[in-house]
């Protein structure tokens, strides 16, 4: 016999489940956040420090303008390695992120699929054309996320590879211009 019960008391399970892992996500996530902020602090700290130094032992112009366009290379070095690594922290979290709502989507579509399968064997006789029309939208809604989940993903992949030839050509050019300037 059929017991709906025990299925929505799976689905509650599954759902608490997956809160549970989508809360330890996110906080592990803050938490390289925060890591990186941190450490992009302390270096801005210490480049300020050694470039104050630098400074003060400037003994005339020309040193000085060195000093300037040195501290400014340092300077877009160092946002661009803090672009690029938050770019890669982002984009580790949302294949994590989109990993889990596909196996959150896939359980799911299993659990709706099991749910209907029962239901329909213990349906009343005559209801064969409700049961067919559900499992028909069933269906036709899976298969229509699942084309919106493939679109998705190629549109990521995409800017993904868009941003990273990007960054890539910011260093070269950065570092174009450090070799000019030695």
């Amino acid at each position: 016999m059929y017991n709906a019960t025990e299925q929505f008391a799976a689905f509650n399970q599954a759902n608490v489940s997956n809160a549970i892992k989508l809360a330890s996500l996110s906080i592990e996530n803050a938490e390289k956040l925060v890591q990186l902020n941190i450490n992009a602090a302390k270096l801005a700290i210490a480049q300020a420090v050694e470039g104050a130094q630098a400074a003060a032992s400037v003994k005339d112009v020309q040193e000085l303008m060195a000093l300037r366009a040195k501290l400014a290379e340092v300077g877009v070095q160092s946002a661009t390695g803090y672009s690029r690594t938050l770019y890669e922290l982002s984009s580790e979290a949302q294949a994590e992120y989109s990993a889990l709502a596909e196996q959150s989507w896939s359980d799911y579509t299993k659990g709706v699929a099991a749910w209907v399968e029962k239901a329909s064997q213990s349906a009343p006789a005559g209801s064969d054309v409700a049961v067919n029309a559900l499992k028909s939208t069933f269906a036709a809604s899976t298969a229509a996320f699942d084309q919106f989940q493939k679109a998705t993903r190629q549109v990521v992949d995409l800017a993904d590879a868009s941003v990273r030839a990007a960054a890539a050509n910011a260093t070269k050019v950065t570092n174009g211009k450090a070799k000019r300037a030695a």
